[in-house]
């Protein structure tokens, strides 16, 4: 790709950026949220049409202005967005194969559904993951999502796939397997675009890097030549300072706690306290009820047992809103599906919490009003965005996640529930969202921050408590621990 640029309303999003790669290796594309990575790896799938510059394959000019020109050349894509590119109501079978016709053999019109879920069947036996093909999608976890998407890529012969964020909502297990795959397709010699955060396994698996700034092109190398610390300040721009911030929090009398607490399904007999000023975190791997657990805490889960209590006294908790009005905040897993309105612009979700205090006359919105809290808060979270009318979706991952954090400081709540806020986040702002908690913490507020990533635990907790299968398996303070003993129990140690 060479001299690729492209305009937004308001943006642009991609200004001359070259991009090369060869083909039987793994090539890392990072860059902070907003660089423009995601955006360029859309222009060469055919996602976008409207760009300017040249693709070449093989040295020959090719025009690639939709997702069939891309497939028909061998180029396919795992978007990070699961959700928006899976068919709830399909199976996982019929998800799979959406790209592929499956005929009857004797030659009749009529789809051979034995023939699509026998094949399905063998991609995922491929990948070694183990899903029924008659799963309705809408039931499958996240993991198992991305994991379906994956297996829908390599149905085909592909020459170029392209990975975004690929191992964000996978457990170490899966992304081994995942791993596995890319090493065999390079044997095939299929090229792998790798787009991750998660600088560590770019090492493992990736040849080759290109680093994106602001929308350009910044350098191009070999991984063994670059450190990780190098790549940070190619990324940034800069030197990052020190990731987990120190704050001196006076951690007082207990805020939240649950007694014998459980969602009727996957929670079982959860017993936890966070006390003001305090950060307690929820480890575990994936599959290990984190999410259930932050989910049934807020509400959102239609029957529970056991108790809720907020400074002792015995919370009635049976919706989300309720939840609210109790002085709870949850900042969901999977933010553009639960945590923003993607479709409405930044103001309008910033402000969506607080809208009955913004207006006048009853149940007029004050306009002027809700501009200067919106604008106060970009301003205050740093988010990237033309302005406040700008729609979510045109926003960077990371962006997003901002806005969905941003949304409850002008609640005010009392605790916070964080559930893997930093997933598809890249360093800059994930010291942004570890400052905003701390800041949480220092003004009294309680968090319950659930991550499957140790380092992240060790670095903004006070507690920990370790999930397993639904249910707290160890209690453990943070400075007294290491992130091998926190592995340990989240792996079913006892």
């Amino acid at each position: 790709m060479d001299g690729i640029s492209i305009e937004f309303p308001g943006v642009r999003a991609l200004n001359n950026v070259r991009f090369s790669m060869t083909s039987g290796t793994a090539h890392a594309l990072i860059g902070a949220n907003g660089a423009g990575k995601s955006t360029l790896m859309k222009v060469l799938s055919g996602a976008y049409d409207h760009y300017t510059g040249e693709i070449r394959i093989d040295g020959k000019p090719v025009k690639i202005r939709s997702p069939k020109d891309a497939k028909q050349l061998g180029i396919e894509i795992v978007y990070q967005e699961v959700d928006t590119a899976l068919i709830p109501y399909l199976t996982v079978g019929e998800n799979i194969m959406l790209d592929e016709t499956v005929n009857d053999p004797n030659g009749s019109a009529f789809v051979n559904w034995k023939a699509i879920h026998r094949k399905a069947r063998q991609v995922l036996d491929r990948l070694n993951v183990n899903v029924s093909t008659r799963k309705l999608v809408s039931e499958l976890t996240l993991a198992e999502k991305q994991m379906t998407l994956i297996a829908r890529a390599i149905t085909r012969e592909c020459r170029f796939l392209i990975l975004d964020e690929p191992t964000a909502p996978l457990s170490q297990n899966e992304t081994d397997e995942l791993f596995r795959i890319v090493r065999q397709l390079k044997e095939e010699n299929v090229g792998i675009i790798f787009i991750s955060h998660r600088l560590p396994e770019l090492f493992q698996i990736c040849d080759e890097i290109t680093i994106m700034r602001d929308g350009e092109f910044v350098t191009r190398d070999n991984m063994a030549n670059l450190t990780q610390n190098q790549i940070v300040e190619h990324m940034l721009g800069r030197k990052l300072e020190q990731q987990f911030p120190k704050y001196d929090a006076s951690i007082g009398p207990p805020m939240f706690e649950t007694r014998h607490f459980g969602d009727g399904n996957k929670v079982k007999d959860v017993n936890l306290v966070v006390r003001e000023g305090e950060v307690v975190g929820i480890a575990g791997l994936v599959g290990a009820g984190k999410t259930e657990l932050c989910k049934a805490l807020f509400g959102a889960s239609p029957q529970t047992t056991g108790e809720r209590l907020m400074r002792g006294e015995k919370l009635s908790i049976k919706t989300p809103y309720d939840a609210v009005n109790a002085g709870i905040a949850l900042v969901p897993e999977e933010r553009r599906k639960e945590g923003v309105l993607i479709k409405e612009s930044v103001s309008d979700n910033l402000t969506t919490v607080v809208l009955s205090s913004l207006c006048r006359i009853g149940t007029f919105l004050n306009f002027g009003r809700e501009r200067e809290v919106s604008d106060a808060y970009i301003r205050d979270l740093g988010i990237k965005t033309p302005s406040g009318q700008t729609k979510v979706q045109n926003l960077s991952g990371g962006n997003q996640q901002k806005v969905a954090i941003g949304k409850w400081l002008a609640a005010d709540a009392k605790l916070y529930i964080f559930d893997e806020p930093t997933k598809g986040v890249d360093v800059g702002a994930k010291k942004d969202i570890f400052e905003l908690i701390s800041r949480l913490a220092m003004n009294g507020r309680s968090v319950l921050y659930a991550s499957c990533e140790p380092a992240e635990l060790m670095g903004i907790t006070d507690r920990i408590y370790v999930m397993y299968d639904g249910e707290i398996v160890k209690e453990l303070v943070t400075k007294e621990t290491t992130e091998e003993e926190l592995m340990f129990y989240s792996t079913g140690g006892r």
